[in-house]
């Protein structure tokens, strides 16, 4: 797989499923290297025959939500200005119809439980700000004023001026006439008369607090909402639930803030199934959360699964009632495995072996429809029955790839220096080599090396490179103590792992060169590469992306600063130095490439221009690649070209300082 091949990494989005389980539909996503964006339209299969036929024809629709009685699908598409607005279609197809005209664009929805109105939250602009005013360009605007320890976003940018708030709409009737735009025409009193009657959304909150995501309780008259407020004085993760009323009267909290809440549902009696993490009495405690499956009783959450062994925190888990029991994601040793789990805590695992990365059912939770990831295609459709023993894939996307041409990696588990197993993955071209030998390192800390068809690992490997890479202590998936283990102590047992895996993929196959190796990472995995290359010279070169580089200087500038270095290398300062790769870069003799976003508010630009201006003052070789327009999620979410140049850049690097 080439550079330019990620146009065939077919993504498949969380389907929806009919009452009656006759069909589902969902939305693919591609980069698109000539539009120069991610493109994908919604699709509608027939169960169980696999009949897919594709339902929509915009550039980007996305988020598809069939109506409670199954003969409407909403979904979101972007409108002229690009924001994203809930639009309508028939489910067996038909002109589409837009619902919402939000300033911002629509950030989430859902039907009520009738299909007469549909909720939905948008960020409200300040007065003034955001195009509010024609020809008041942003450089123009007032200046903000914080008070808060919060003020941006990764993604966003500024949010105090820009809160989320909860609206609902009535659904128009797709059969009914079209609303016809008035020509222009003078009133009686002079006036312009006003265009023909639209319907209006209606909010619902108001005030500088944002909210988070929209389920109707089941007798409709109330949204859930979770709320989050930004902090005065410290940060606090803990979420409180609140329901909003339909009618417009106010609100009442359904649950204090007690957990980190991710997602809420509503079962079909009514009860509110919540996946959420305990942050601990000072609200912070997010390292290795040990996100759970909880139940709302009398005001009071009661925890499911396991906080040590599950963990459902994977970006864009959810839940799916079935009946009386739960459908949620499990990340376990770079897999996301489909669970049921009944409301006594009992856990049935129904699908492991790739990523489960969404999934829906019918009314009688008798057939459940994945959208899944594996190590061949970035993403298909997977139809189970209730108890996960009838499985198959009912679509072909990923033989898009399968033209391009890919390997599949292949999994092993290596001991440590202290008998601790390191479990990962290489990936070698054909033949028998000698070949150069790139370690990967993924970000998060607390996340993890997966199995689906990864364009990083894929690309390098076409160029001639084995590619090793794993899961070190610190990462998701093995455990909660497995997670929490490099809390306070960064660069230790992290590093220890990935040169563990280094060594013992290199000693289990003879293809690949020991004498030829380089190491590059992404987030955190920038962290721990920097922190490598301070301490072993043994890589004939380093690329350092958009990487976590300096915590002294992380706290005030990053949108997660005022928690997440805390809680990984502590707050005193020799502490932090210990563990902080600025504080050893004078020791880097190896040639490093730093890649990092403009616009990445994660991990600042600072963080890359600070590390890199320190190696040449040191002598080092270096370079620094700055992306603009991007920001934190460049190699997973950017424009698809500056995703090739990406690629062509570290090519180009390796080829320099690890030539095949």
């Amino acid at each position: 797989m080439r550079a330019e091949d990620i146009e065939a990494l077919i993504a498949v989005g969380r389907p929806t499923v009919a009452p009656d389980g006759s069909f589902a539909v969902f939305a693919t996503s591609r980069p698109d290297i000539t539009a120069n964006r991610n493109v994908g339209q919604l699709w509608r299969i027939e169960l169980p025959g696999g009949n897919v036929e594709r339902l929509t024809r915009g550039t980007a629709d996305t988020t598809p939500r069939l109506s409670p009685d199954g003969t409407v699908v909403a979904f979101l598409r972007a409108d002229d200005r690009g924001k994203a607005q809930v639009h309508l279609v028939a489910a067996t197809g038909s002109e589409v119809l837009r619902v919402t005209d939000a300033p911002l664009g629509v950030s989430s929805f859902a039907w009520d439980p009738s299909g007469r109105r549909i909720a939905f939250t948008a960020r409200v602009p300040e007065a003034g700000r955001y195009g509010t005013v024609d020809g008041l360009t942003p450089e123009a605007e007032s200046p903000r004023r914080i008070t808060g320890i919060r003020w941006h976003a990764n993604g966003i940018g500024y949010i105090l001026d820009r809160p989320a708030h909860v609206f609902v709409v009535d659904v128009p009737d797709l059969g009914a006439e079209p609303v016809y735009e008035a020509a222009p025409a003078l009133g009686a009193d002079g006036a312009s008369t006003a265009s023909g009657a639209k319907n209006r959304a209606i909010q619902l909150t108001d005030g500088p607090h944002s909210h988070d995501g929209v389920v109707f309780t089941r007798d409709g008259d109330e949204i859930l909402t979770v709320v989050d407020a930004i902090e005065a004085e410290r940060r606090d993760l803990r979420t409180p639930l609140i329901a909003v009323r339909v009618n417009g009267s106010g609100s009442r909290e359904v649950l204090p803030a007690v957990l980190s809440i991710s997602d809420v549902s509503v079962a079909d009696d009514g009860s509110i199934a919540l996946l959420a993490s305990d942050p601990g009495p000072t609200g912070v405690d997010f390292v290795a959360p040990g996100v759970g499956l909880f139940l709302v009783e009398d005001g009071e959450p009661r925890r499911l699964t396991d906080d040590e062994s599950i963990d459902l925190g994977e970006v864009g888990s959810h839940i799916t009632p079935v009946g009386d029991d739960f459908l949620v994601q499990n990340r376990t040793r770079g897999e996301l495995e489909l669970l049921r789990v009944t409301r006594t805590g009992t856990v049935t695992r129904l699908r492991g072996g790739l990523e489960v990365n969404g999934h829906g059912a019918d009314r009688a939770g008798e057939r459940i429809v994945c959208a899944v990831a594996t190590n061949r295609s970035a993403g298909e459709i997977l139809l189970l029955d209730a108890d996960g023993v009838d499985a198959r894939l009912v679509t072909t996307f990923g033989d898009a790839a399968a033209a391009r041409g890919f390997v599949v990696p292949r999994a092993i588990e290596v001991p440590g220096p202290e008998g601790y197993p390191v479990h990962g993955w290489v990936a070698t071209p054909a033949g028998d080599g000698p070949f150069p030998v790139l370690l990967q390192i993924h970000g998060g800390p607390y996340a993890s090396y997966g199995v689906h068809l990864f364009d990083e690992t894929q690309v390098l490997v076409d160029a001639g490179y084995a590619v090793v890479y794993c899961n070190p202590r610190g990462s998701a998936g093995y455990g909660r103590a497995h997670g929490r283990s490099i809390r306070g102590r960064m660069g230790t047992d992290d590093l220890v792992d990935v040169l563990a895996f280094l060594d013992g993929a290199i000693a289990a196959d003879t293809r690949l060169d020991g004498g030829r190796v380089g190491v590059m990472g992404g987030s955190y995995g920038g962290y721990l590469t920097a922190w490598t290359i301070a301490h072993d010279d043994r890589f004939a070169g380093a690329i350092v992306e958009r990487g976590f580089l300096d915590p002294a200087t992380f706290q005030g500038t990053s949108d997660i600063g005022s928690f997440f270095g805390d809680e990984y290398v502590g707050t005193d300062s020799d502490a932090i130095e210990r563990q902080s790769p600025m504080a050893v870069v004078d020791r880097v003799t190896t040639p490093t490439l730093v890649i990092h976003s403009e616009l990445d508010f994660r991990c600042p630009l600072e963080q890359a221009t600070r590390y890199y201006t320190a190696l040449r003052r040191n002598g080092t070789v270096a370079e620094l690649l700055v992306f603009p327009g991007e920001d934190h999620e460049l190699t997973r979410a950017g424009r698809p070209r500056h995703r090739v140049e990406r690629f062509e850049a570290i090519l180009e690097w390796w080829s320099r300082y690890l030539p095949v």
